[in-house]
């Protein structure tokens, strides 16, 4: 199973960014999805989930309104859309899988694979 993260990069508030998860070695249209994010001092954070047909999407009140998941499962792509960024944004953002078996449980502790992470960072 491989998740590669890009299209991260420094943007001042009020920015958008637009990250990219390319996933490997799994059939991806089988699995919903996960972006959660690691601010400096912090735990990680859960951002958002997709489900298997992209139909079903799940935000944090943080950047509910803001960010937009989606999935392109013929490209085995996950995707981010980040408007309107704020300094409190900035955060190593990583695209996750979630186990099977996760049900309604949108919590970290259904993820069963990561990526390796892209920085995001909104300033002036």
């Amino acid at each position: 199973v491989q998740l590669v993260e890009s299209g991260g990069g420094m943007v001042q508030p009020g920015g958008s960014l637009r990250l990219s998860c390319a996933t490997s070695g799994f059939r991806f249209s089988t699995y919903d999805m996960t972006w959660a994010r690691q601010a400096p001092g912090k735990g990680p954070e859960w951002v958002s989930s997709i489900n298997t047909n992209g139909e079903g999407t799940f935000y944090a009140d943080s950047v509910k309104g803001r960010f937009t998941i989606s999935r392109d499962n013929a490209n085995n792509t996950l995707y981010l859309q980040m408007n309107s960024l704020k300094p409190e944004d900035t955060a190593l953002y990583y695209c996750a899988r979630r186990s099977l078996d996760a049900n309604d449980d949108l919590s970290l502790d259904t993820i069963d694979y990561w990526g390796q992470g892209t920085q995001v960072t909104v300033s002036l």
